[in-house]
């Protein structure tokens, strides 16, 4: 007898942490992948992490809101005019 299983899984990406570094309040994002069956809505995969970091001046348009609101709140105009001078240097 052979058993055909059909599941629909998707993959989806969640912000586990953001986390503010250093003087030039670099922004570190911390994704978590995870597969989930779209009919059952189980977790099949998850805790796979992966990160990347933002630096003040960069452009973050196309990050998602929290990411947004949080570079606006610390990369002020004294901060970026520092990430400037730093990497002029």
């Amino acid at each position: 007898m052979e058993w055909i299983i059909n599941m629909a899984l998707k993959e989806n990406k969640i912000i586990y942490r953001i986390d503010i570094i250093g003087e030039f309040k670099h922004i570190n994002v911390i994704e978590d992948t995870q597969i989930i069956d779209e009919d059952t809505k189980e977790v099949k995969v998850g805790e796979r992490f992966s990160n990347y970091i933002l630096v003040p001046n960069q452009d973050i348009s196309s990050q998602p809101t929290d990411v947004k609101a949080i570079a606006n709140a610390v990369w002020t105009d004294e901060v970026k005019a520092a990430w400037a001078a730093h990497i002029a240097e």
